[in-house]
């Protein structure tokens, strides 16, 4: 079953875009779908957070924040269950 990947982001952010673009043929390639997830429209992401965007979550857990290294994620991607 693929992971589950997540970017947090805020539309204003150009960081979000650039990791967005970055990190989408690495989550592809691992046949997961990213979901972008802009945190200004749910109060309870806003709340956890804050300005500390972009942020890849996977299956749940935070796996980076601002800065993603592509072979990182691959690894972290092949990776039956992160964390375990």
């Amino acid at each position: 079953m693929a992971a589950k990947v997540e970017l947090m982001t805020r539309a204003s952010c150009g960081s979000c875009r650039r990791v967005a673009e970055q990190i989408a043929p690495v989550v592809r390639a691992a046949g997961a779908d990213l979901v972008l997830r802009d945190v200004d429209e749910d109060a309870d992401l806003a709340l956890e957070f804050g300005d500390r965007v972009p942020v890849v979550v996977i299956d749940d857990e935070e796996f980076a924040c601002w800065e993603v290294d592509n072979e990182e994620l691959a690894a972290a991607l092949d990776t039956p269950a992160l964390g375990t």
